[in-house]
C-alpha cells in the first residue's frame, strides 16, 4: 500500500521535529553555527537544518546520524511505561495511547536521510580522506540508503513499533 511521504509526515510530525531538532543539538554540541532551521513544513523535505560545513568527517557523521541515537532514545523511552502497562494488561487510557503514539512517531523518523547520507559521502571525498576513512563511512552511508529503500516497504514504521513496543516487551520477557 503506497501512501505519500508528506501525508505519513503529517500524521508523525512529532518524529520529523525530533528528528530535526537532533540534528541541531549535535551541531551546537560540536560548536558548528546554524543558519536555518524548519522543524516542520507540508511539503519535501518535511525540515530540514542548514548549518555550516563540520571541520571534520567525524563531526558530519554525527550530525547526519545524530536522529537516529536521539530518536531512538527518546523513542523507547517515552513509550516505555505505556508499553509495559499495555503488556501487562493493564488499564491504558488516552493519555498511554498518546505515548505510545509518540514513541513510535519519533522512533520511526530515526532513520537518517539520504540527503544526509550525501551529506556524509561528500565530505569524505571533498577532504581527500585515506582509503581507511572512506572504508569506515560507506557502510554507514550504504545503511543510510537501505533504510531509505526500506522505508518503501514500512521498515521506519516496523522500526517504531519495535523500538516503542517490541524493546519493552522484550525486556519483560527477560525479566529485566
Amino acid at each position: 500500500m503506497f501512501i505519500p511521504g508528506q501525508i505519513i509526515s503529517l500524521f508523525t510530525f512529532p518524529g520529523v521535529i525530533v528528528h530535526e531538532l537532533a540534528h541541531q543539538l549535535y551541531c551546537r554540541w560540536l560548536k558548528v553555527p546554524v543558519f536555518k532551521v524548519v522543524y516542520f513544513q507540508v511539503g519535501n523535505p518535511a525540515g530540514y537544518v542548514v548549518h555550516e560545513k563540520p571541520k571534520s568527517v567525524v563531526h558530519t557523521a554525527l550530525i547526519s546520524c545524530g536522529p537516529f541515537m536521539i530518536n531512538t532514545l527518546l523513542g523507547f523511552f517515552i513509550a516505555l511505561p505505556s508499553a509495559i502497562l499495555l503488556r501487562l494488561g493493564g488499564d491504558i487510557g488516552f493519555i498511554n495511547y498518546l505515548m505510545l503514539y509518540l514513541g513510535i512517531s519519533i522512533a520511526m523518523h530515526a532513520f537518517p536521510s539520504t540527503t544526509d547520507g550525501e551529506v556524509l559521502w561528500n565530505a569524505v571525498k571533498e577532504q581527500n580522506k585515506p582509503w581507511y576513512v572512506k572504508a569506515l563511512v560507506a557502510p554507514i552511508v550504504g545503511f543510510i540508503y537501505l533504510g531509505a529503500l526500506g522505508s518503501m516497504f514500512w521498515l521506519d514504521l516496523a522500526y517504531g513499533f519495535g523500538v516503542a513496543i517490541g524493546l519493552p516487551w522484550l525486556f519483560l520477557a527477560w525479566g529485566v
